[in-house]
């Protein structure tokens, strides 16, 4: 469980970023951009990419070692 909240976190937080290089650099690479329905919301939701992805990091690290 730890494995898959990391890599969905490391997902989240690497969409995140791109969004974020994306509105502020014009480089075209990423998901949040793609969506239509997102238009206009593309800073708040890498945002909210950023930070869910520091909170599935900080959940897989409060899981128990097998």
């Amino acid at each position: 469980m730890r494995e898959l909240l990391g890599i969905v976190g490391f997902f989240a937080l690497v969409q995140g970023v791109a969004g974020l290089v994306h509105e502020f650099t014009d480089w075209d690479w990423g998901l949040v951009q793609r969506y239509d329905f997102l238009d206009g919301y593309e800073v708040y939701v890498s945002v909210a990419l950023i930070v869910l992805a520091l909170a599935l990091f900080a959940a897989a690290d409060s899981r128990k070692h097998d």
